[in-house]
């Protein structure tokens, strides 16, 4: 075998008794706080004890390899839990891969999100002492079968609504907020998210859109915002009636999804009288499959 693709997701802990070492991964060796941890196993409880994030990856590079057709083997490495990315690369090295396509399940590039997928591959890399070439995507936030994928999704989503005088929903694009701080670098994600609303809302016609981010992290810095609770505040204050999350920034079902949004999110709305659904997610949807298809071969193709 000499060519491969390593799929990197965020990662989450198999069972509840892996949140403290998982959450202490996310804190770079800092154990978290009895509260803070009490806090997280809560929400894990809520959505039935574990994240199905790796199982829907696990399925996102089986349905891959076989859109590849061309018996390329797709790997699987999580950035904070099992499988890491660093066996994946050891798997890749002792599989015989030498030339390899490296993608982030998430389209909008960050220093601080995708960059730190990349210094994660760079620290296996070194460690394995493998002489794989990475191919490396850095983002693919406009690719035409992802944002068609989305408009499907949305499309459908809109079908939660009954016709009445309400009307059609105010869509909310949202994604993984981040340290404010990354401005300062010109740093390009608020501008290709953006960018990705921009595009479905074209494609659909919405007049009502708008870009939220959601699950800051716990830190005394600021983020970007507006966070996606705030929002929803916001559009009640203003009469809207029904809300609709078009998750861009995922593309997996996980607990940013599941609770964030599912229970968080819509317990906002509910205290504010409104309606609020979100599309489903894209997970293993054959025009994501399709996105990730084409841009593996372009890698093999243009690097």
């Amino acid at each position: 075998m000499h060519r491969g693709v390593l799929l990197m997701a965020y990662g989450a802990p198999n069972s509840l008794a892996d949140v403290e070492p998982f959450y202490t991964d996310i804190r770079r060796g800092r154990k978290p706080s009895p509260e803070l941890l009490a806090e997280l196993m809560g929400r894990y409880e809520a959505i039935g004890g574990k994240s199905p994030l790796l199982d829907i990856t696990n399925r996102q590079a089986t349905a891959l390899a076989a859109s590849l057709g061309d018996g390329t083997r797709v790997y699987v490495g999580m950035r904070h839990w099992t499988p890491w990315i660093r066996e994946a690369v050891a798997a890749m090295a002792r599989d015989g891969v030498r030339d390899a396509a490296a993608l982030v399940l998430a389209p909008h590039y960050s220093r601080m999100s995708i960059g730190q997928y990349l210094l994660r591959l760079d620290e296996a890399v070194a460690e394995t002492k493998t002489d794989i070439h990475f191919r490396r995507i850095e983002s693919w936030h406009t690719h035409p079968a992802y944002i068609a994928a989305l408009v499907a999704r949305v499309q459908e989503a809109r079908q939660k609504f009954p016709a009445g005088p309400s009307g059609e929903p105010h869509v909310l694009f949202t994604a993984h907020s981040l340290p404010e701080r990354i401005r300062e670098w010109q740093d390009p994600y608020p501008a290709q998210l953006e960018e990705t609303g921009r595009l479905i809302a074209t494609r659909l016609g919405l007049s009502k859109w708008g870009i939220a981010y959601q699950s800051a992290g716990r830190t005394p810095e600021p983020w970007l915002g507006p966070d996606i609770v705030t929002m929803v505040d916001q559009l009640a204050e203003r009469g809207e009636k029904r809300v609709l999350i078009c998750v861009i920034g995922f593309v997996a079902d996980h607990l940013e999804v599941l609770y964030d949004i599912d229970v968080e999110a819509r317990a906002a709305a509910g205290r504010k009288g409104l309606q609020l659904e979100r599309i489903a997610m894209l997970n293993d949807d054959p025009g994501l499959v399709s996105a990730l298809a084409d841009l593996t071969r372009n890698a093999f193709r243009n690097a």
